[in-house]
C-alpha cells in the first residue's frame, strides 16, 4: 500500500467543470459510493426522521438514533424484530425522500458504468440503476441469513417485513410509504409466528449486513464481484473517471483507496472526490484528481445545470 500524501483541504478550482469535461470524455464511469449519498437523498438516521418512526423505543430505551439502536440488547425476539421491521422497511423499500440517486443516473445512463458501494439500502437499483452494474459489497437490508451461518444462502424478507409493519399497527399509504393511522398506539412486538428462523437449523435468522465473520457472501454476492473484476480488466487501458461519493473512512479500504490506487497505476484515469466537507486527494494523484466539496444532491444538480447549458 502507498504511503499516502494527503493535505486537507483540497478543492479543485473551477471543480464542476473540470468534473463536467471528465464525465464527458470518459470511456467508462466507476462509481464508489458512501453512506452520505443516501444522506443527501434524504435517509437521515437520527432526528425527525428517527423520531417519526422510533419514539415509542426512544421513550423506552436510551437509543438516540437508527444505527446505535441496531445493537440494543432487546429483551425478546418479538421486540427486535419489531425495532428491525420498522427500520428494514423505511430504509429499503419507500423511496428516498430527495431524487438524489436518479440525479447521479441521469449523468451517467449513457455511459459504460459500474457501481461499487458499501450503502445497504438498495437505492441505486430502485433509482433505475441496472442491477447487473451493482455491487453491494457489504450486504443489504432486503435480505436475511442465518445467524449462524449454517449455509450461504439469504432470503428475501420484503412480505415479512411487511407483515410485521402491520402487526405493530402501520399503514401502507398508495405510494408504498409507511405511515401511523391517526389514534393508534403502536405495539413494539410482533407475533411469535413472525420471527424468521432459519430453514435448515432452525437457529433465528439475522440481517446480511457485514459486522463480522458470519457475513454471508452468497451466489449472487460472488456473482457481482466477478462482474465488477471483470469491468475493471476490460477499462484499464481506457479513459475511466473514478467518480467517488461521499464515502467515509468506516471502509476506506473497499472504495477509496483501491480508487486511488488505480488512478495511481491506470495511465487514463481521472479521480473525483465528491464530498461533504472531506473531499481531498492524495498528493501522488493530485494532477489526476478533481474534488468538490458540498452536499452530493447540490454538486449534482450544479453539474447536470452546467452540462444542460
Amino acid at each position: 500500500m502507498f504511503g499516502w500524501k494527503i493535505r486537507r483541504p483540497n478543492d479543485t478550482p473551477d471543480g464542476i467543470h473540470k468534473l463536467q469535461e471528465a464525465l464527458n470524455g470518459a470511456d467508462a464511469v466507476i462509481i464508489g459510493a458512501g453512506a452520505g449519498l443516501s444522506a443527501s437523498a434524504g435517509f437521515s438516521y437520527s432526528g425527525e426522521r428517527f423520531n417519526k418512526y422510533f419514539r415509542d423505543f426512544a421513550e423506552k430505551y436510551p437509543i438516540q438514533d437508527m444505527y446505535s439502536g441496531g445493537f440494543y440488547p432487546f429483551s425478546s425476539l418479538e421486540e427486535h424484530w419489531a425495532y428491525w421491521s420498522r427500520y428494514i422497511y423505511i430504509n429499503r423499500y419507500m423511496d428516498a425522500p430527495k431524487p438524489v440517486y436518479s440525479d447521479l443516473l441521469k449523468l451517467v445512463q449513457h455511459k459504460d458504468y459500474f457501481v461499487l458501494t458499501t450503502n445497504v439500502d438498495h437505492q441505486f437499483q430502485k433509482a433505475g440503476f441496472d442491477r447487473h452494474w451493482l455491487f453491494y459489497t457489504q450486504g443489504d437490508y432486503g435480505l436475511w441469513q442465518c445467524s449462524v451461518p449454517c449455509h450461504n444462502q439469504t432470503y428475501d424478507n420484503e412480505a415479512a417485513v411487511r407483515k410485521m409493519a402491520a402487526a405493530q399497527g402501520f399503514g401502507f399509504a398508495e405510494n408504498g410509504a409507511l405511515y401511523v393511522p391517526d389514534g393508534t398506539k403502536l405495539k413494539m412486538e410482533v407475533p411469535s409466528e413472525l420471527i424468521p428462523y432459519c430453514p435448515h437449523c432452525h437457529k433465528p435468522m439475522t440481517m446480511n449486513l457485514r459486522a463480522d465473520d458470519t457475513f454471508v457472501e452468497d451466489a449472487g454476492w460472488h456473482q457481482a464481484a466477478a462482474r465488477y473484476e471483470d469491468f475493471l480488466r476490460r477499462h484499464q487501458n481506457r479513459k475511466v473517471l473514478f467518480l467517488e461519493l461521499a464515502v467515509g473512512h468506516n471502509t476506506p479500504t473497499i472504495v477509496k483507496y483501491s480508487f486511488w490506487r488505480m488512478t495511481h497505476d491506470w495511465p487514463d484515469a481521472i479521480y473525483a472526490c465528491l464530498n461533504y466537507g472531506e473531499a481531498y486527494a492524495p498528493d501522488e494523484i493530485r494532477k489526476k484528481s478533481i474534488c468538490v466539496n458540498g452536499d452530493i444532491g447540490d454538486i449534482l444538480t450544479a453539474l447536470e445545470n452546467t452540462l444542460l447549458s
